[in-house]
């Protein structure tokens, strides 16, 4: 993996972090299922100049601590303690996969901690298309029952999910990435994703959100987010074209030019309101 040497490692505890900028409102980056902090390197680095980033070890993964039970509403605790920790409010929330199923929480479970979403490859419920939990868990953990870790397979399943022209440095970090994790995690996170079903409380979301896809994303397909972006309010919805379940990764550049539109447009907005109000008083 190429260092980004303007990002600086935060081995805390209980939860660590890689983080670049200072400045500026949060960017809290949360990791897919085959993820760590490492995952998001070119949106640490894209993001810098205007924000203060950070990018996350979820519970049990890389440098950071596991929890005795690994549950949706045990992580967004853990995103709830980080905040407090770098002691902000709210941040926006960006996640990918299972870490947009932990920022789909938090918006319903915390939402005064919560700016704004971007859901990425992600799913409202899991199930939709009528896979079975059990074989899918057994299906996921076969090569950790036949004594391998992460880091034995994690290219294998890394290019089984991403579209055909995913190389280079990126699938080097992504690499890097999932290679951070234990078995246990992963075991761990496996039967906690299976039990994600927020459909019947997307409605309720008010943050302001973006959905994103990748075209060839067959793990969470653009169905998926289409539902998302169809029963959040108001959520916008982008489908990368050529990117399969790794956008942020795959298509680095198209992803991080969708989402500084999106906090530009935010940011605009709330400058005006501030303004409006201003001259109200």
């Amino acid at each position: 993996m190429r260092e980004n040497i303007s990002a600086k490692n935060v081995d805390s505890t209980p939860i660590s972090w890689r983080e670049t900028g200072k400045d500026g409102e949060l960017l809290l980056f949360l990791h897919g299922l085959g993820g760590s902090r490492f995952a998001w390197e070119p949106q640490l680095k894209a993001f810098s100049d205007s924000f203060h980033c950070v990018a996350w070890d979820m519970p049990g993964y890389g440098n950071s601590q596991s929890l005795e039970n690994l549950t949706f509403n045990s992580v967004v605790s853990s995103i709830t303690h980080l905040l407090d920790t770098l002691e902000v409010e709210k941040a926006h929330l960006i996640g990918l996969s299972f870490g947009g199923m932990h920022a789909l929480h938090t918006a319903i479970l915390a939402p005064e901690r919560v700016s704004s979403l971007v859901i990425t490859d992600s799913s409202p419920s899991f199930g939709l298309d009528g896979t079975n939990p059990e074989i899918w868990v057994e299906q996921r953990l076969e090569q950790i029952k036949l004594g391998k870790e992460p880091k034995d397979f994690a290219e294998q399943v890394l290019r089984s999910i991403s579209g055909p022209n995913f190389e280079g440095e990126e699938l080097e970090n992504a690499i890097y990435a999932f290679s951070r994790i234990t078995p246990e995690a992963f075991e761990a996170s496996c039967h906690c994703l299976t039990t994600h079903d927020v459909i019947d409380e997307l409605s309720s979301i008010t943050s302001p959100t973006l959905v994103i896809v990748g075209e060839l994303d067959q793990e969470t397909p653009p169905s998926y987010s289409h539902l998302l972006a169809e029963k959040i309010p108001h959520a916008n919805f982008l489908q990368v074209e050529g990117s399969g379940h790794l956008t942020p990764s795959e298509k680095p550049d198209e992803f991080n030019s969708a989402v500084a539109s999106f906090l530009l447009c935010l940011l605009y907005t709330s400058d005006a309101a501030d303004e409006e109000d201003s001259v109200d008083l």
